[in-house]
C-alpha cells in the first residue's frame, strides 16, 4: 500500500537502524522537520541522483530509507540539528515539488529483510565490526547490537567503510543480506 512521504534528498545514503545526524537551515526543510516532529511522523531520506543538497530541489535515488527523529536542538535561531534514526526502505512511485520547494513523493514500502544467520563464509567479518562499533560508540551506532543476523552486520558495514556513495546506493537496493556481506567481503580483501 503506498503512501506519501516528503523527501530530504541529501549526499548521504541512510540504512535502516542507521543513525544520521543532520544541520536543518533551509525554509522548507525546517517547516517539513517541524511538521513531521509534531506529527511524530518519518520523513524520507534519498540519495541525490542529480543536483545539489542546498537550492533548488535535487533529483532523488528512487529507493530510499524513512528517518524518524529521535532528537533535536536549536543552539543557533534559525539552524536545528535533528538526529534521525534509519526505519524502512521504500521506492519512490511519482513525486512532484510543492510551491515551497519540497519534494513529495508517493511511496511503496518494501518489506524488511528477515533477520538471517550470518554464513559460516562472512563469520570472519565479525570481529572486524566489533572492534568499528567500539571505536565509534553507541552514539554512531546505538544498541541492540545484533552481530548474528547478517542484515544488521551488512548495513552498519555499509555505513563505516569508505565506500562510493553510488555503491552505498546499490547495496541499499539489494534485496539480499548474504550477497550484501560478501560483497563487503571483497570490498575488505
Amino acid at each position: 500500500m503506498s503512501c506519501e512521504l516528503p523527501i530530504f534528498p541529501l549526499n548521504t545514503v541512510l540504512f535502516p537502524g542507521g543513525v544520521l545526524p543532520l544541520k536543518i537551515f533551509e525554509q522548507r526543510y525546517m517547516a517539513m522537520t517541524s511538521e513531521r516532529m509534531r506529527e511524530r511522523r518519518p520523513f524520507g531520506v534519498c540519495l541525490i541522483e542529480k543536483g545539489q543538497e542546498v537550492g533548488a530541489p535535487a533529483q532523488p535515488h528512487a529507493v530510499g530509507v524513512e528517518a524518524r527523529i529521535i532528537d533535536w536542538d536549536m543552539q543557533q535561531l534559525g539552524v536545528l540539528h535533528v538526529t534521525t534514526r534509519g526505519g524502512s526502505r521504500f521506492r519512490i512511485l511519482d513525486s512532484a515539488v510543492d510551491r515551497e520547494g519540497l519534494r513529495r513523493a508517493r511511496v511503496m514500502p518494501i518489506a524488511d529483510e528477515k533477520p538471517l544467520a550470518v554464513p559460516a563464509a562472512q563469520q570472519g567479518l565479525l570481529a572486524l565490526l566489533r572492534e568499528i562499533v567500539a571505536e565509534v560508540g553507541n552514539e554512531r551506532i546505538p544498541e541492540p547490537h545484533d552481530y548474528d543476523n547478517a542484515v544488521w552486520a551488512g548495513y552498519r558495514y555499509c555505513e563505516v567503510l569508505p565506500i562510493p556513495l553510488a555503491a552505498r546506493q546499490k547495496l541499499l537496493e539489494l534485496d539480499d543480506a548474504v550477497s550484501r556481506l560478501e560483497i563487503i567481503q571483497q570490498f575488505l580483501q
